[in-house]
């Protein structure tokens, strides 16, 4: 690496709010002899921006000692953000390669196939005769020939130990703050009728402690390589059974990696595990700096990680198993005018299990003040959960305003927001899990009210094993760089404002126990922070969308659908959806 280059290798014709000097502290990190870069830059401080010059400092191919590693990986949790870099003009160099489900065979007949699933995954022996055009083999190999490619966490998690994609010499992970708790949703292994094709031959008992899990783990993966071995006596697969060899071959390697791991005296990692309906398994781990280790920290030589929320150096090394000796942080100051970006004290009660159907209606008759305030402006609800948003949207049907109120569930989120973005309309969208890589500049969003501290949820036994070992400072940095995250949404550029109102009373407390962990220009919003002069509460006072009924037929439907089915989704909500609960 070479970081005296940082600056030619910004790719803006010019700098913006305070990004020249974060290049020169990068490079002085760098320079320095750090291996790991945090680099604690807040919203709109152009992070990409700066993940691309960065990148650009990678060894370039034929220069030096040839076994030495050469290119950058540029890689992001958010699927979003993989998306803005793509269609970034200025990131044109960065070749993007997703996993193969998000490309369709070209093969005719074969066009609505995925490319995990074309002749090419079911046939043995089978030679495409259009391999070379295959949209995804085509990215693959241009990702992997180019100085720096472009990948999803995931994909760049998957991808270990793949002679394609080896080792190079520089690693930026945008968005990292929650690598983490990534790596431990990645190395979860879910045991359920869904995702063990062979279940009905090999149910779980139940369990009680983690030896009844490693017996189980040995004979399931008996009964997987048994059907393994069955599908790959077979000449041609059906979809159904290529589909089924992927889950078994994945399932077989996880299991094995699980029990390997439970079995070294010398892991750092800890495991738990849960059983719910159908005695399904989910199998756990805790830190687990080993699976880093193996899928990240070896895949590079110098690594950058971006984020707005890493609030605690030690903490997040701990975590992410990296020694701080060899880590720096770099901080980038927040140049958006504070006045700009106001808190505002709205708290009705505390949002809690116990004390939700209480305060949940005084939540409901604020915002529908809130609506009068605004009668112009888009305005976004984080209702935290589906159980909430729910409730919420009944509520605000039952007050007679949800014509102007908008709602999704796990199937029709990206619809959902998608129309909410480009309608001219000052409509109230109540999100579940969008706290993060959400740019809702200017006026697609102008207020947004928070109606819970996003605390973990303390039935999970990962967040309880925490806890029980003490690590209350986790706990409630967690819960901070949610908020922090969610803040973030409505004003992206110095010239930009919105205003973040504040429901739950626990928000209070968060911000006095996690004072310490906050960011400089974050703690400036909590100490300005102030109650509004609201209208009084009074529905027919409440501006209609200009298309009426449109609107609350959507929202309608909407509501109707996730009542059958939001608990469908999983990893595409969030990656923390299942640390979130409804407590």
């Amino acid at each position: 690496m070479d970081p005296s280059r940082i600056v030619d290798e910004f790719p803006a014709p010019s700098f913006r709010g305070a990004q020249e000097q974060a290049l020169s502290d990068i490079r002085a990190a760098f320079e320095a002899g750090n291996d790991v870069v945090l680099v604690r830059a807040p919203t709109g401080s152009g992070k990409s921006l700066l993940a691309r010059a960065i990148a650009g400092c990678a060894r370039h191919a034929g220069s030096g000692e040839a076994a030495k590693p050469v290119g950058a990986y540029y890689t992001t949790p958010q699927v979003s953000q993989l998306d803005d870099v793509e269609g970034d003009e200025l990131l044109e160099d960065l070749s993007v390669i997703r996993g193969k489900a998000n490309y369709s065979c070209i093969l005719p007949g074969e066009t609505s196939t995925s490319v995990n699933q074309a002749p090419c995954a079911r046939e043995r022996g089978f030679n495409c005769p259009v391999k070379h055009r295959c949209p995804y083999f085509s990215d693959r190999s241009i990702a992997s020939n180019r100085e720096i490619a472009a990948m999803t966490l995931a994909y760049f998690m998957q991808t270990a130990g793949s002679d394609v994609f080896g080792t190079r010499d520089v690693v930026v992970i945008d968005e990292a703050h929650g690598l983490a708790e990534w790596a431990e949703m990645y190395a979860t292994i879910d045991l359920s009728p869904a995702e063990i094709p062979v279940w009905d031959s090999c149910e779980p008992p139940e369990i009680d402690d983690l030896r009844d899990v490693e017996e189980y783990a040995e004979r399931l993966t008996t009964v997987c390589s048994r059907r393994q071995e069955e599908l790959r006596g077979k000449v041609e697969l059906t979809p159904d059974e290529a589909e089924e060899r992927d889950q078994l071959a994945e399932l077989v390697r996880d299991l094995g990696w699980f029990l390997e791991d439970l079995r070294d005296p010398d892991s750092p990692t800890t495991w738990v595990a849960d059983q719910g309906r159908n005695r399904a398994i989910s199998v756990k781990p805790l830190d687990p700096a080993r699976y880093l280790h193996h899928t990240v920290w070896d895949r590079g030589t110098r690594f950058a990680l971006l984020s707005a929320t890493i609030l605690n150096k030690d903490a997040f090394c701990r975590s992410a198993g990296l020694d701080p000796d060899n880590v720096a942080l770099v901080d980038v100051p927040h140049t958006f005018p504070v006045e700009n970006r106001p808190l505002y004290d709205v708290t009705r009660g505390k949002m809690t299990y116990e004390h939700r159907d209480d305060t949940l209606p005084k939540v409901a008759r604020t915002i529908v003040r809130l609506m009068r305030e605004h009668p112009d402006e888009k305005g976004l609800i984080h209702a935290h959960s589906y159980d909430i948003a729910d409730r919420l949207y009944e509520l605000l049907d039952d007050f007679g305003v949800s014509e102007r109120v908008r709602a999704h569930d796990t199937e029709t989120r990206d619809a959902a927001l998608s129309g909410w973005k480009r309608s001219e309309d000052p409509d109230v969208f109540v999100s579940v899990k969008m706290e993060e890589a959400l740019d809702l500049k200017d006026d697609l969003c102008r207020w947004q009210v928070l109606c819970k501290a996003p605390y973990p949820n303390t039935n999970d036994s990962r967040v309880a094993q925490r806890l029980e070992d003490g690590q209350w400072g986790w706990y409630y940095r967690t819960a901070l760089r949610t908020v922090i995250q969610a803040c973030g949404r409505v004003v992206r550029s110095p010239d930009d404002y919105g205003a973040t109102y504040l429901a739950d009373s626990s928000l209070l407390d968060l911000f006095e126990r996690a004072r310490h962990d906050m960011p400089d220009w974050f703690e400036a919003q909590v100490d300005r922070m102030s109650e509004p002069d609201l209208p009084p509460f009074d529905p027919q006072g409440v501006a209609k969308s200009t298309n009426g009924s449109t609107t609350g037929t959507t929202a309608s439907r909407t509501q109707s659908a996730s009542k059958s089915g939001r608990r469908s989704g999983s990893l595409d909500d969030h990656p923390l959806s299942d640390v979130w609960g409804d407590e």
